[in-house]
């Protein structure tokens, strides 16, 4: 596993970590993602799950820890969690900080069953996330069936925001929305100074992205403060609630 922080710029502090997967040989995630079939799918995921958890625990993590699942891998909730549980508890990392994120990466096959699943999964304490928000098959329809706890914005929608007015008013309906009905929203994928300025100007103070962080194989890669202080000002703190 790789890890990426996604931090709150407003209070500067790192929210969670992302588990990313990553190959035997350091291979990105995309060519992991091609040895994944229907008949491996589900091992893929539970593997996945506890290898996030024990790395987490190894590098002694004290934040979230957000790991992406497969919705269609998951067939019952009681039964597909039960190596997350038991894992966890091994290690000693607490259910509260863990974080599950719906790919993209394939289409949701059944909607009310993963809307049961993210029902289920916050009776453990689990926090959801819908993931890549804006691309592929995280669509709008899919926010509103599957109402999860946190919405990602997907970095095709984020990059140069700044320079274009659709997408800013786009990201801006979208954090009202959020902030009616209780959501959270990250910002993915911001690269630049003015991406992070524009983002906090519209009301989201979540992000994740080459900015802050690369990923760090095995490790948790932390975000200069410099960073921070150039993303905000007095100007634009004044214009952000900070949680």
């Amino acid at each position: 596993m790789a890890f990426q922080p996604i931090v709150n710029v407003a209070t500067r502090e790192i929210f969670a970590y992302e588990a990313l997967v990553r190959g035997p040989n350091g291979e990105p995630a995309a060519w992991v993602f091609d040895q994944v079939t229907p008949q491996n799918m589900y091992h893929f995921d539970q593997t996945c799950r506890v290898i996030a958890i024990r790395s987490a625990a190894r590098l002694r993590m004290k934040t979230r820890l957000s790991i992406n699942f497969l919705p269609n891998a998951v067939y019952e909730p009681a039964t597909c969690i039960r190596a997350t549980l038991k894992t966890a508890q091994e290690v000693g990392f607490p259910l509260d900080r863990l974080m599950f994120e719906i790919t993209e990466h394939e289409s949701v096959l059944n909607e009310a069953r993963v809307r049961r699943i993210i029902e289920a999964y916050r009776g453990y304490g689990f926090v959801t996330a819908l993931d890549d928000y804006g691309a592929g098959h995280a669509t709008a329809g899919l926010l509103l069936a599957l109402r999860p706890d946190i919405v990602k914005v997907d970095m095709a929608v984020i990059r140069g925001l700044n320079q274009d007015h659709w997408r800013s008013c786009l990201v801006e309906h979208l954090a009202q929305f959020a902030a009616k009905v209780g959501v959270l929203v990250i910002a993915e994928g911001v690269e630049t100074v003015e991406e992070a300025r524009c983002l906090l100007s519209l009301g989201v103070t979540y992000m994740q992205g080459y900015l802050f962080a690369r990923p760090a194989f095995e490790a948790l890669p932390t975000v200069p403060d410099d960073i921070f202080s150039t993303c905000l000002n007095a100007d634009w703190v004044a214009s952000v609630a900070v949680d």
